[in-house]
Formats: C-alpha cells, structure tokens, sequence
C-alpha cells in the first residue's frame, strides 16, 4: 500500500479542522447541552417520582396509624356502651323484681286481710246460724 500525500490532503485536512472550528461551538456545544438538560431533567423527575413515592408511603403509614386509631377508640367505646347496657339491664331487672315483689306482697297482704274478714265474718254467722239452729231445736229465744 502506497499513500501519496498532496495538496489535497492537506486542504482536506484544513477543511476538516475548520469545520470542527465552526461547528463546535454552533452545532456540537447546543447538541451537549441540550443532551445535559434531558439527563438533569430525566433525574429530576426520577428524584421527584421518587420522593412522591416515599410521602405516599408516609401517607399511607399514617392513615393505617389512624385508622388503627379510630378502630381501637370505637372498640373502646363499643365496649363502653356495653358495659353501661349491661349495667342499666341489672338496675332495669332489679327495680323490676323489686317492683314485681312489692305487688306480690301487696297482693299477700291484701289475700290475708280478706282472708281475715272472711274468717271473721263466717265465725259471726255462724254464731248466728248456731243460735238460730238452737233456737229452733229449743224452740225459745236465746237472747
């Protein structure tokens, strides 16, 4: 292989050179920048994807702490209500029993009384019925 360098070479060469003169800071120069811009912006918003990412997940901490919260406060509060119910059902059963006692005796009292008179009235007549039998059997007053 032979290489003949001339003229040509060289004005090739100088062409070359000014070209990369010229165009180096019009066309190469913008080229990178624009090529930094896209990868500063590209990491950019991977810095900001990934910080939405993080708080989204704090977020979601948080609300399950909360809602953690609001499910321990209403199973409190659940078993606060129960509590009084069952509270207020004894006092419901016993002024009730006490109720149902106070007209059970009442009633007993009351049996008794009747009972009483009753007695005392049969013991009256018949008195009197055994008056007027003897009365009768005699055939006088016994008065």
């Amino acid at each position: 292989m032979n290489f003949d360098f001339d003229l040509t070479f060289v004005l090739q060469m100088v062409v070359f050179a000014t070209l990369i003169v010229v165009l180096r800071p019009l066309l190469y120069e913008p080229v990178l920048r624009v090529f930094e811009e896209r990868e500063r912006r590209t990491e950019g918003a991977r810095d900001s994807a990934r910080a939405m990412q993080e708080q989204a997940g704090e977020l979601l901490s948080r609300y399950e702490r909360e809602i953690a919260k609001v499910h321990e406060v209403a199973r409190q509060e659940r078993d606060r209500v129960r509590s009084e119910t069952a509270k207020l059902e004894g006092e419901v059963m016993a002024q009730a029993r006490d109720t149902a006692n106070g007209i059970l005796e009442e009633g007993r009292a009351r049996l008794e009384r009747e009972r009483r008179q009753i007695e005392f009235s049969l013991g009256r007549e018949s008195e009197r019925l055994a008056r007027n039998v003897a009365e009768a059997v005699l055939g006088r007053s016994l008065h």
